[in-house]
């Protein structure tokens, strides 16, 4: 007579090998971390017993295996039933703590305003995101997508209009943001260096590199002996000027190398534009100032070389003053245009100074058509333009430079201080003036790297006073070329230990370089929507009246 025997409930009791009389293992599914715990409280629970082991001799002890246990019952029966799982060997959550990272931590998610700001500086570097994917995978790095990660169109890097530069910045340069605007860059912390390095740096080399042409025609002209001015002077300025040079040139073009996207917002800048003639003017001063100890004679090859660049920037910029679009020159007209038509005049007088005097007088043309154009859109202020800000003041320094280099150009080429020379050394000579008498016109300003151009404008002025008496001799024109020199020397040698306390003393040279990180469009504030509400109950009341 066979006896049946059903298997105990314990789990406790050990399984002994060869007993079809084996204990049953019953696994419970917890949550893999104490959030989920309260959520999971209202889902039905259901435990099956599970088989720990195969045993050949008991086929029908392990058929009888099929006992299930609910212990749900007490809600509907219409909810789906949860089975359980084994639960997987070690503790999520001791893990978790024992590496720092917990999952769906509160810290973490607050952190992803911060990573999203740090992240828009990639926006401006040239290619960023393909070769941090090639180094990170050439380190051995793993690839991370994140998912708050931004898409780089929100924050419209791409090509401005140049009336939205003037609607959302001010000051001498265009580099103060209005209030009503906002920055796709946070503005809180500083910037990386090259971000905040801009073209208008090579005001520097303008500045040094002209006063080393002045004192070298001081110390060659002859109604100037009287001063006794040493070639020292020349060389020093000039091996100062070469090396300004040298450390502006390679850090701007680690900039356009690593952070393009910036030099572009630069490019579209209505001011910043124009100085992408200086660093090809500072290259030409540099050979015209060369120290006769070095060389005396040019080779016209670097004519060509340093011309090249200035003359497909001119096709570039005066093709859209002509064109009629958003950039013509009534609607971008400011002094700094003037770095544009100087590049002209600086090349004739190099290019007559190497000999090639048909390229000289074909330049001296192109600048004379322009310059007359955008002396006379500036002086007469079209009531198609708008108003320049009071901050760009500084800029009318730059109305002197092209007729004072432009008299000296023309002197080189003819070969005397002729009545062309005069007639625009005379309107250089009554426009300084006008300038020097108005001092309450530039007061107040905050200091700038750009300043440095101004400066190159005194020494035209100042090199034209001393070909003019070279050519007049007159103790008149001699003082007047003693003392114009000395303002200029004067204005480059305080705007040096300027700049050297900014640097080095107070560290504001370089601050956050704004007029490269406006957004596209003017942010919609919500004032605006008010008081353009209530502008329309007004009216609808009035015609309701």
């Amino acid at each position: 007579m066979s006896k049946t025997v059903h298997p105990p409930l314990q789990p406790s009791l050990p399984a002994i090998p060869g007993n079809p009389l084996h204990s049953h293992v019953i696994s419970i599914s917890m949550p893999n971390s104490p959030a989920k715990f309260q959520m999971e409280q209202a889902k039905k629970v259901s435990f099956q017993p599970q088989k720990v082991g195969e045993d050949p001799e008991g086929p029908i002890a392990q058929n009888s295996l099929t006992t299930s246990f609910n212990f749900a019952r007490k809600k509907s029966r219409k909810q789906a039933k949860s089975f359980s799982q084994p639960i997987p060997t070690g503790n999520s959550y001791a893990e978790a703590m024992a590496s720092g990272v917990v999952p769906n931590a509160p810290d973490n998610r607050s952190d992803g305003g911060n990573k999203v700001k740090d992240r828009n500086y990639a926006y401006f570097k040239t290619r960023s995101g393909k070769l941090e994917h090639q180094l990170s995978r050439f380190r051995g790095k793993p690839q991370e997508r994140d998912s708050e990660a931004v898409n780089p169109r929100e924050h419209e890097i791409e090509s401005l209009p140049a009336g939205r530069y003037f609607d959302a910045l001010q000051g001498p340069e265009l580099e103060i943001l209005r209030d009503s605007e906002e920055l796709v860059l946070p503005n809180d912390k500083q910037w990386p260096f090259l971000l905040r390095f801009p073209i208008s740096c090579f005001g520097m080399c303008l500045g040094v590199g002209s006063q080393a042409v002045l004192w070298k025609t001081l110390a060659q002209t002859p109604s100037m002996e009287f001063l006794h001015v040493p070639d020292i002077i020349n060389l020093v300025l000039w091996c100062v000027g070469l090396l300004t040079q040298i450390t502006v040139f390679v850090v701007y073009t680690l900039k356009c190398i690593f952070y393009f996207e910036a030099v572009r917002r630069e490019y579209d800048h209505p001011v910043r534009v124009n100085f992408f003639f200086a660093p090809w003017i500072a290259c030409m001063f540099l050979a015209i100032g060369v120290p006769p100890h070095i060389t005396t004679t040019l080779h016209p090859a670097i004519w060509c070389v340093f011309m090249t660049p200035i003359l497909c920037l001119e096709l570039k910029i005066y093709g859209q003053w002509m064109s009629g679009g958003s950039r013509r020159l009534s609607q971008v007209a400011n002094p700094s245009n003037y770095l544009a038509v100087v590049g002209n005049f600086v090349g004739a007088l190099l290019g007559a100074t190497t000999g090639w005097k048909e390229g000289a007088i074909f330049f001296f043309a192109v600048g004379l058509a322009h310059y007359l154009v955008l002396f006379v859109t500036l002086y007469q202020r079209l009531p198609t333009n708008e108003a320049l800000p009071k901050e760009l003041h500084p800029v009318f320094f730059l109305f002197i430079a092209a007729p004072s280099v432009a008299s000296v150009a023309w002197e080189k080429i003819q070969g005397n201080f002729g009545y062309v020379s005069k007639i625009a050394y005379f309107i250089s000579l009554f426009l300084y003036t006008s300038l020097v008498v108005r001092l309450n016109f530039f007061r107040g300003f905050r200091f700038s790297v750009a300043w440095w151009a101004y400066t190159f404008p005194m020494t035209g002025a100042a090199v034209a006073t001393i070909k003019y008496s070279n050519e007049v001799r007159h103790p008149i024109t001699q003082s007047l070329a003693v003392v114009l020199s000395f303002i200029a020397s004067l204005t480059v040698f305080s705007l040096l230990l300027t700049t050297i306390l900014h640097a080095f003393v107070w560290g504001t040279l370089f601050p956050n370089d704004i007029s490269i990180a406006i957004t596209h469009k003017k942010r919609k504030t919500k004032k605006n929507k008010k008081s353009a509400g209530g502008k329309k109950d007004t009216i609808l009341s009035k015609l309701s009246l």
